[in-house]
C-alpha cells in the first residue's frame, strides 16, 4: 500500500531571500506566523534566519567617564608593553654581544 501524501521536496533558499525575509519580519510589524505563511516557509526557519541575519543592535553610547577610564587603562598597558620591549632589547643586546675574553682574534 502506497502513501497517498507525498512529501514536498525540500526547498533551498538563497541568502538574499533569507535576508529579505528577516528584513520583512523586523520591519513589517506583522506576526512571524503570518509572514511565514506569506513566504511559504516555517516560522522555525524565520526564527533561525533572524538569529543569523538580523542586524546587530546599535551599541550603547559610552559616557565620558567610561571612555576616559578605558583610555587610562590602555595607556597603562601600552607603557607596560613598552617596558617589556625595552627589557627584551637590552637582553638581546647582551646575549648577542661578542664575548670579551681579551684576545684580538
Amino acid at each position: 500500500m502506497e502513501p497517498t501524501h507525498k512529501p514536498s521536496p525540500k526547498r533551498r533558499h538563497d541568502v538574499a531571500f533569507k535576508q529579505a525575509a528577516v528584513e520583512l519580519l523586523v520591519n513589517s510589524g506583522k506576526p512571524p506566523k503570518e509572514i511565514a505563511q506569506e513566504l511559504g516557509v516555517s516560522t522555525w526557519n524565520l526564527r533561525d534566519w533572524k538569529k543569523r541575519y538580523a542586524p546587530a543592535p546599535p551599541a550603547a553610547p559610552r559616557t565620558l567617564e567610561q571612555a576616559e577610564a578605558e583610555n587610562r587603562a590602555l595607556r597603562e598597558e601600552l607603557q607596560r608593553v613598552k617596558n617589556q620591549r625595552d627589557i627584551l632589547k637590552k637582553t638581546l643586546g647582551i646575549i648577542s654581544a661578542p664575548p670579551d675574553n681579551g684576545s684580538n682574534a
